[in-house]
């Protein structure tokens, strides 16, 4: 009796950008001190039963403690990224009191890390644009497939 094997080839749900490799310093353009654009965003085949991804960029280095930089959600699930300068089709209020990408802006010293955290969500999210990051966790529990994230750093 012959036995077949069938190759199958399964792909890593991951998150990167082409605009700086993991770890690695986050370019000015990104950031307060230069034109405060979101960076291009990419990733890899989510779990299978996405339904929707969110996205949360925060600085757990802020001398008052996590600093949110970037709250989106109900990000369609054949997205594979985000385009530079992108406002998903829902954005929440972020540690600066506004809606969208505020990039990179510590004080001097010692380089912050910045986490960009992917959520594969089970489901969209009935959240209102503009809500906060509590509201968008709150709202995400219990409907997270799988969470990936990206570091970057950034120092004045």
């Amino acid at each position: 009796m012959l036995a077949v094997a069938a190759l199958v080839l399964v792909t890593a749900f991951g998150l990167a950008s082409p605009a700086f490799e993991p770890g690695q310093t986050i370019p000015v353009e990104y950031t307060c001190d230069g034109l405060d654009v979101s960076p291009a965003l990419r990733w890899t085949t989510p779990p299978r039963g996405t339904k929707s991804f969110a996205l949360i960029m925060d600085d757990p280095d802020a001398p008052g403690g996590t600093f949110t930089h970037w709250l989106a959600w109900n990000i369609s699930p054949k997205a594979r990224g985000l385009r530079r300068g992108a406002h998903p089709p829902r954005e929440g209020a972020t540690s600066f009191s506004r809606v969208g990408y505020g990039g990179p802006c510590p004080p001097s010293g010692t380089p912050h890390r910045y986490f960009f955290k992917l959520y594969a969500l089970r489901t969209p999210l009935a959240l209102p644009a503009g809500s906060g990051r509590p509201a968008l966790e709150k709202a995400m529990k219990g409907k997270v497939l799988k969470r990936v994230s990206l570091v970057g750093l950034y120092g004045r």
